[in-house]
């Protein structure tokens, strides 16, 4: 591994109507280089039913982007097409962000900062309410709120929001963490954290400027339902000894 590469992982599923505005977003700010790395970006396609894949590789060739497309054969979840891209990356450090770019990609500079002494760094838009320009309905941010009191009872004391799609990680953590994840579906940022403070891996919550948007591939219902079962799940998959 090259230490001045570093990795963008972007997990898609049906995304094709927005994947060309946001990779041209991903190539402009990967044009300034960020960081002074070169950055790898790896798209995974988590078994969308559209055009998702060859869409994106139509902008990344306009816009000279060395995009890595990964596919899985079918819908696993929004964990597992993470889990995929971390796992495949050689950079370091990686950042994870939502396809949609709800959060903008130069926000990455103030979880970059917290990354010398937090090898986690996490957005936030719980800290700081002001910087949710545009926000949520108001079912979805009370449906929000009453998760993540059962993340701080149950897995994750003391995070605000697990939820947020932008993270950043030192390359040999996230790694390791993602190697031994579970958790297919909305609940593996919570068992990535979940991971991280079994170790005793120091992360940093850090708020961040957020758009809303309101094409969300969350069903409100299901996943809720899912998430639920899947966070009630993350004590006793990762038992001491199993």
């Amino acid at each position: 591994m090259t230490t001045d590469q570093a990795t963008l992982v972007i997990p898609a599923y049906n995304e094709s109507r927005r994947i060309e505005a946001s990779l041209a977003g991903v190539a402009e700010w990967r044009r300034t280089r960020p960081g002074g790395w070169d950055w790898e970006v790896i798209l995974v396609d988590d078994g969308s039913a559209d055009d998702t894949s060859a869409a994106a590789q139509r902008i990344a060739d306009r816009e000279g982007v060395p995009l890595r497309i990964l596919r899985h054969d079918r819908n696993r979840g929004k964990g597992a097409a993470v889990r995929t891209g971390v796992l495949a990356s050689s950079g370091d450090p990686i950042l994870m962000a939502d396809a949609d770019l709800s959060v903008p990609l130069s926000e990455w500079l103030k979880l970059a900062e917290r990354l010398p002494t937090s090898p986690i760094a996490i957005g936030s838009r719980a800290l700081q309410r002001n910087l949710v320009r545009r926000k949520q309905p108001i079912y979805r941010r009370l449906l929000g709120k009453s998760g993540n009191l059962l993340v701080r009872l149950l897995v994750v004391p003391g995070i605000r929001d697990t939820q947020c799609g932008f993270k950043l990680f030192r390359g040999d953590v996230a790694r390791r963490l993602f190697a031994n994840a579970r958790i297919d579906r909305f609940a593996f940022d919570m068992e990535i954290l979940f991971l991280a403070r079994r170790e005793g891996i120091s992360i940093a919550e850090v708020p961040v400027v957020s758009f809303h948007s309101p094409d969300s591939r969350v069903s409100v219902v299901r996943d809720a339902a899912i998430s639920l079962r899947d966070l009630l799940r993350i004590p006793w998959i990762h038992r001491r000894g199993r």
